[in-house]
Order: C-alpha cells, then structure tokens, then sequence
C-alpha cells in the first residue's frame, strides 16, 4: 500500500514538473504564432510516455540507487580500506559518465561537426573513433573527479580552494585548446551530471559523510557533482589539442 502511494506521490510530482513546459510550448504554439499544434495525438501520446518514464525512473532512484549508492559509501568506511574506497569512487564516476545518454547524443554530434569541419576524415570509422574517444575521456575525467571529491571528504579540505583551482585551470586551457574543442568541452561539463551520474554520486558522498565521523553531510557530502562538472571541460580541451 504504501509503495502504491509512493509511486502515485512520485507520478503527480512528474505530472507537475512536466506542467511549466507543456504551458510554454502551448502558450507560444497557440497565442504567439497563432497556429494549431501539428500531430497532436501523437504528441499527447509521447508527452503521456515521458510522464510515466520519468515517474519510474524517479521512483527507481529512490526506491534502489540512492540506498545502495549511501550503503556502499557507509560500508567502505567502515570496512576502513581507502584505497579500495578510492577505487569504487573512480569506477563509479568512470562507469556512470560511460552510460550517460545525455554525453552520448553530445559525442555523437560533435564527431558530426568534426568531420564536416574537416578536422577529422569523413568517414563511419573516424566519426565513431572521434565519438568514442571523447566519451572515455569524459569518462576518465569525472572518475578523476568523484576520487578527487571523496578524498576531499575523508581529508575534510576545504571545497572552494579546489572548485577555484579547477576553473584557473579551465581559464588556462582555454587559451591553448583548438578554438573548436572549446564549446564541446564547456558543454560536456554539463552533460555529465545528468540523470544517471548525479543520483549514484551525491548519494556516495552524502552516504560518505555520514559515516564518518566529525563529517557533516551538509558541508562535506555535496560538491562532487561540482569536480564532476569541472573536470571534463579540461580533459576535453587536453584531448582536442592531442588528436
């Protein structure tokens, strides 16, 4: 009964949050250009499937990754191993970075620009090489980033000295990268922390401070997301200016 409940809170919170964008769209469609909405059942039925997608994928986050993200986090620590900690925290970021949608679409279309801006061959093969190697970069960066995050909280060091050493660090790179890595790199910061990224790490660190003690989960357990943002745009424009 009460999963019931939770699932029906969890499709009306979906329903209210989709609200404000079907009103835009409307407003502008009908008011603004004064014209009828092209294919209306089928959006009705698309707009109905995003509405259940995200209700059960909201539900599935809170009903099994963020327990078993902040069970594992509480079990590292208690097992006391860091570097087996450590590990988990890059894998983590590595393997969630690798599966998001989000940077896929995002390689896929900048391996499109490339090879029609002659930076690489136009070809199946070299757009599919540029793409992977662009994912796994990002990959690599934002496992980098949540081992940099969690070392920080075991550590207890302050996050706003490393965010603005980070953004030096962006601020240089931008002056050596090819200008046409540039925007790729600033966008994959973004696409990063997105629907599957973000919930496994913020319940790793928040799970993290939690369990240690003289860690506040306020203070300590959020900011991973912010490395998890960071550190892409300097991979990206380091890989731009080797390939």
């Amino acid at each position: 009964m009460k999963s019931i409940q939770a699932f029906a809170r969890s499709l009306l919170d979906s329903l209210r949050d989709l609200l404000p964008i079907i009103a835009v769209i409307g407003f502008f469609q009908l008011v603004v250009l004064q014209q009828p909405i092209p294919d209306f059942t089928e959006i009705l039925v698309g707009v109905l499937f995003v509405v259940i997608g995200l209700t059960l994928f909201v539900y599935g986050l809170n009903l099994g990754l963020f327990p078993i993200g902040e069970t594992l986090a509480y079990e590292f620590a208690k097992k006391g191993s860091l570097l087996w900690l450590l590990v988990f925290s890059f894998a983590l970021g590595f393997g969630t970075t690798v599966a998001e949608p989000a940077l896929i679409a995002v390689a896929d279309e900048a391996a499109e620009v490339a090879a029609s801006g002659a930076m690489i061959e136009d070809t199946e093969q070299a757009r599919d090489s540029y793409a992977y190697g662009l994912r796994i970069t990002v990959a690599v960066s934002v496992g980098l980033a949540i081992l940099i995050g969690v070392l920080r909280i075991i550590r207890g060091w302050p996050i706003q000295y490393l965010i603005i050493g980070g953004y030096i660090g962006i601020v240089i790179m931008t002056f050596f990268a090819p200008q046409e890595i540039i925007g790729i790199a600033y966008d994959s910061g973004g696409v990063t922390t997105s629907t599957i990224t973000v919930p496994l790490v913020t319940a790793l660190g928040v799970g993290l401070a939690n369990s240690i003690q003289g860690r506040n989960p306020m203070i300590d357990g959020f900011g991973l997301i912010a490395f998890a943002s960071l550190t892409p745009m300097i991979f990206v424009m380091a890989y731009g200016l080797v390939v």
